[in-house]
């Protein structure tokens, strides 16, 4: 082995022992408030705006919460999401969701049972409306 090939073995091997830092945690989510708008019967709007969402799923849990506090509040148990639009700028997530409520469960793929959707919230520090 010449001197060269030496240096980068032990090189290697040195940089292997190094302490290596570990990836700094990505900051806890803020969750900056909702605004609710009735569009009339039983579709409802929701804004949303949050800090520190690791994904868009995040902000849209935010919005389904809302959305199934607001269900309870009416005294209904489910609702159903008919659209969601994202957008982020500079770390601010800003979610603009439409769903419908109502005391029985909608057909459509995105319902949510208001009870159980509210308490997953709750556990995992989601506020609601």
């Amino acid at each position: 082995m010449g001197r060269g090939t030496a240096v980068l073995v032990l090189m290697a091997g040195v940089a292997a022992c190094a302490e290596t830092t570990p990836p700094a945690e990505a900051p806890a989510p803020e969750y900056l408030g909702v605004q609710t708008r009735l569009l009339g019967g039983d579709l409802v709007n929701f804004l949303v705006e949050m800090r520190g969402a690791s994904s868009a799923g995040d902000v849209t849990a935010y919005a389904d919460c809302a959305a199934a506090q607001y269900a309870r509040i009416r005294d209904y148990g489910f609702a159903r999401r008919v659209r969601t639009n994202l957008d982020e700028e500079g770390g601010l997530w800003r979610g603009d969701a439409v769903y419908t409520v109502s005391p029985a469960l909608p057909e459509g793929t995105r319902t949510i049972d208001a009870d159980v959707v509210v308490a997953a919230c709750r556990e995992d520090g989601i506020p609601t409306v």
